[in-house]
């Protein structure tokens, strides 16, 4: 990592309609994303959702995490022509998350996504997705799990070997659990790093890069003590 500057990580916002906090759109992001990275060492900036800015936006930072939220990427991003109807769209704020993903890799910058950052970060990565797990792998765990987030909902196994496990240091972590989708294919040169005990893919990274890792869960939650290296990890691949 850098020395004597603080390096910038660029954090990308939620988007929400008109009511609640503002009479007009409004975005938003929990606290808990930019503490971590703070606390990891870098200095966290929120990106707001223009796809045209990306290339600016990515000359000014030094790592790049993109983050979950309450949508679903479009299935036609990843030729599936059908959309279950438990997708819902935030076409605006995936544009601009996908820009920022593929100019990042493209530039070998450091990428982590979490949760709904991870399925994008798959699909730009050539993969596919579940769109809905219920419907799709029998006996699944309850991934939208009952209690807190800030708990977990059940444990992941790591491959032995995956960046993800030499940043851990451990073949299993108990995480939280918030999503219906997943991940079915990570693409043609990502490898899955973690998986849940139903079979669902929780973590995949790319080896072509320095760092380019997603996991499913959130780990700014600092649930696992695997959670806080993951961003310290990201940090030093700066």
């Amino acid at each position: 990592m850098n020395t004597g500057k603080i390096p910038v990580v660029g954090v990308t916002l939620d988007a929400e309609k008109p009511g609640g906090y503002s009479k007009f759109p409004w975005y938003a992001l929990r606290t808990n994303y930019m503490d971590a990275i703070a606390a990891a060492g870098g200095l966290p900036v929120a990106l707001p959702h223009n796809a045209d800015l990306a290339e600016a936006y990515l000359d000014r930072i030094s790592a790049l995490v993109v983050t979950g939220g309450a949508f679903d990427v479009d299935p036609a991003l990843y030729g599936v022509d059908d959309r279950h109807e438990k997708v819902t769209l935030k076409q605006g704020r995936t544009a601009a998350e996908l820009a920022l993903l593929r100019g990042a890799l493209a530039r070998n910058m450091p990428v982590l996504g979490i949760c709904g950052g991870q399925q994008l970060l798959a699909v730009a990565l050539g993969g596919t997705l579940i769109q809905h797990i219920p419907d799709a792998v029998p006996n699944a765990l309850a991934h939208e799990q009952p209690n807190p987030r800030d708990e977990a909902g059940h444990a992941v196994t790591v491959t032995p070997g995956t960046l993800l496990h030499r940043i851990v240091g451990a073949t299993e972590m108990h995480v939280n659990s918030s999503h219906h989708q997943a991940v079915a294919t990570p693409g043609p040169h990502a490898i899955v790093d973690a998986v849940a005990a139903d079979g669902v893919i929780e973590g995949i990274e790319d080896p072509r890069y320095k760092f380019c890792l997603g996991v499913q869960w959130h780990p700014e939650f600092h649930i696992d003590q695997g959670d806080a290296r993951i961003f310290q990890a990201l940090m030093a691949a700066i």
